[in-house]
């Protein structure tokens, strides 16, 4: 069974035309943070600092099938996909996407994508699927508007996207690219954990707010 899921596994960011990409990030002297509103949750905070923490640490990409610790699993810091981005950001805002998916799924079994054959929710992999975690964003958060209007894309913002038939998840964070001014997005894309100014290089899907 093992083998077969690692083939079909994450349906996320695991092309190898991902990893020949070169690096889109800006230089820093064209880049500043700004600063969350007065009134923003310190639990939105935490999830983007926890998001571009990983830059630097993340190194590697590995769609592999990996059995988990259930709650607060994870693969080791310096690798994983571009799901695990949004999953250890949200954790260190004190959310723990594998339990939060994992109880969702149990209780709403149909409501989640069909596409890899699962009959019951799996603790190991759910969370890790970028259309269950759109699926839970849809139905926990807001899901906004996916037009190419920068200024409705915000800080802690989750956005997918298309990459010609594979899916790909992102954190806009709260560092501006002066010349786009746009905010930059924190993800995997193959060679490990990066921010960049990306939020259009692709077809988006989907736009979720949390708080």
């Amino acid at each position: 069974m093992l083998p077969i899921l690692a083939l079909l596994l994450i349906a996320a960011c695991q092309q190898q035309i991902a990893r020949t990409r070169p690096p889109l990030k800006p230089p820093e002297q064209q880049t500043e943070v700004h600063a969350l509103a007065p009134n923003s949750s310190p639990i939105l905070k935490a999830i983007i600092d926890g998001a571009v923490d990983q830059v630097g640490k993340t190194t590697g990409y590995d769609p592999s099938y990996q059995k988990l610790d259930y709650p607060n699993g994870d693969v080791p810091i310096e690798t994983g996909v571009c799901s695990d981005v949004i999953v250890r950001a949200f954790r260190k805002g004190g959310i723990d996407l594998q339990k939060e998916v994992h109880e969702d799924m149990k209780a709403n079994f149909s409501l989640y994508p069909v596409k890899w054959g699962l009959k019951s929710p799996d603790t190991n992999i759910d969370h890790r699927r970028v259309p269950n975690l759109q699926t839970f964003f849809g139905r926990k958060g807001k899901s906004l508007s996916t037009n190419n209007d920068s200024e409705n894309f915000l800080p802690g913002d989750v956005v997918t996207w298309d990459l010609g038939g594979t899916d790909h998840v992102g954190i806009v964070v709260n560092v501006l690219y002066k010349p786009s001014q746009h905010y930059l997005i924190v993800h995997n894309i193959g060679g490990g954990t990066r921010m960049e100014d990306a939020l259009f290089s692709w077809k988006i899907t989907g736009h979720y707010r949390y708080f």
